[in-house]
């Protein structure tokens, strides 16, 4: 039935023909290209919301990255076509379409972090940075499929299967994984079903299916974008950022949801002299030295194509050293304990902003009494770990807390001071696996951790191949760095347009 009403709700949205618009290569445009055209009325928001909407109506079904589109998507393109011609554009978002992950409270459109249990009323008002899209002009289209809860159900799960959306598909292979947990917001913009995708990240969820899929991906630094409105795993990791084929789209969209939320304590941190807009440059990698933490436990091929990007970061006047990061296997050793704890205690505050399960105590009873949650995976072992945990003042927590975020902070800051480093750069992602509810995730991302920890910036972009499947590196600095990294990955994907789009129609 959801499928059946996902497909009337498209055949009813306003699309044009998918010639409209010679020339306009969807995959390779970014968003200062398109306003461009639209500027000189060589295309409108409504061609261009309608463009993606024809696109998912063609394509979507092979990927089921999308949960529910937006029914007032096109009144929102007609309403930044107004703008235009009155000259009251709202910035370089205005027209742009955008998929948010459905863990991102919208205002009359259900957010169900993918589980029916959330299924029915919507929010009763929009998460603090989708205001801040919607002011800015930004087309939501809908909502991007994800894996349920964030990944943080199961002590298996697979990645990118959600009860409401079922399984979202790799673009690349669809019988492979495309990583999680913002799986939809990555998929559907590798397949240019959307120009931007907000994701989610607790510790790997927007760079993973980002490299696994080959678009770009930024994790900023904790605090910059506001959680408000956010289904949570951890207040202490968890951020949203953009998801985009091109660094400059990420970039754009950053500065536009960005900024301080009297919600959210974090975001009172944000130094007043932080960029509002980010520069990049294709010359920002000369005289940079950067740190490759290798990894080859990702295997000889993906060390093959880090060997490749040294190679390609040294042409460009980088100076690359080889390093190893400190302190990992305590980190790992602390992080899965601590966000037990904390997911108690920050599920059940959002849970009682909703109707449904009002706390984790009932979303594990519903669970229990909804076969149709236990399709693909049956458990929900983390949440039952998660009730047993110690509580928050829990001395033991408290202490195990302080001296996993402090270690995650020095592996960077003391790896980036020991070889006056600028950056730290790492593979990504392996290549994705074989999705299969049987057996589970097969995935091996240890170099999101040390940023995703220490709440500092991390933004992932193409690097290469193996066989058909993507393969990404990572760029990681200091906290409030999000410029400098965002610019480096520029100055990269210029120099190697390592992305190459899925074989899809």
């Amino acid at each position: 039935m959801r499928r059946l009403a996902i497909t009337l709700l498209l055949l009813t949205l306003t699309a044009v023909p998918a010639n409209a618009s010679p020339g306009l290569d969807l995959d390779r445009a970014t968003i200062p290209e398109l306003q461009l055209r639209m500027d000189r009325g060589k295309l409108s928001a409504v061609e261009l919301t309608g463009r993606y909407l024809a696109r998912i109506r063609a394509i979507d079904g092979k990927l089921n990255s999308v949960i529910i589109l937006d029914p007032t998507a096109t009144d929102q393109a007609r309403a930044s076509d107004r703008r235009r011609r009155a000259g009251q554009l709202r910035g370089p978002l205005d027209g742009i379409p955008i998929l948010l992950k459905d863990n991102v409270d919208t205002r009359g459109l259900q957010t169900t972090a993918g589980s029916r249990a959330l299924l029915g009323t919507p929010p009763k008002k929009d998460a603090f940075q989708v205001q801040r899209l919607r002011a800015a002009g930004a087309v939501i289209l809908g909502k991007a499929n994800l894996s349920e809860w964030a990944n943080f159900r199961a002590a298996k799960p697979t990645s990118g299967w959600s009860g409401v959306g079922g399984q979202t598909n790799n673009p690349y292979a669809p019988d492979h994984n495309p990583c999680g947990s913002s799986s939809g917001s990555a998929a559907a913009v590798a397949a240019s079903l959307a120009q931007v995708a907000i994701g989610s990240e607790t510790d790997g969820s927007v760079v993973c299916p980002a490299g696994m899929t080959g678009v770009v991906g930024h994790k900023p630094t904790l605090g910059l974008v506001s959680r408000t409105g956010v289904v949570p795993i951890s207040a202490e990791q968890d951020t949203t950022g953009p998801i985009s084929r091109h660094v400059v789209d990420s970039a754009i969209t950053l500065a536009v949801i960005q900024g301080r939320d009297p919600a959210d304590a974090a975001t009172k941190a944000i130094p007043a002299d932080h960029p509002q807009r980010y520069r990049l440059s294709t010359d920002s990698l000369k005289g940079a030295r950067i740190g490759l933490w290798r990894l080859p436990v990702l295997g000889p091929e993906v060390d093959r194509l880090m060997t490749e990007a040294a190679a390609s970061l040294k042409t460009r006047g980088a100076q690359v050293v080889e390093i190893e990061m400190p302190y990992q296997q305590r980190i790992t050793e602390l992080e899965f304990p601590a966000l037990l704890t904390e997911f108690h205690r920050d599920i059940d505050k959002y849970l009682a902003t909703r109707d449904g399960p009002r706390d984790l105590r009932a979303l594990i009873e519903y669970n229990r009494n909804d076969p149709l949650e236990r399709t693909c995976f049956a458990g929900q072992e983390l949440f039952e770990m998660a009730l047993a945990a110690p509580g928050p003042t829990d001395p033991g927590y408290l202490a195990g807390r302080r001296e996993l975020t402090d270690l995650a902070k020095r592996s960077i800051d003391e790896t980036m001071a020991r070889h006056r480093l600028d950056a730290i750069a790492a593979p990504t992602n392996p290549p994705a696996w074989k999705t299969n509810c049987a057996t589970g995730d097969n995935d091996i991302i240890p170099s999101s951790t040390p940023a995703a920890v220490a709440g500092y910036p991390d933004v992932t972009v193409p690097a290469g191949f193996v066989g058909p499947l993507p393969v990404g590196i990572s760029f990681m600095a200091g906290r409030w760095a999000d410029g400098d990294v965002l610019s480096l990955a520029y100055a990269f994907e210029q120099a190697t347009h390592a992305r190459k789009p899925p074989a899809l129609p």
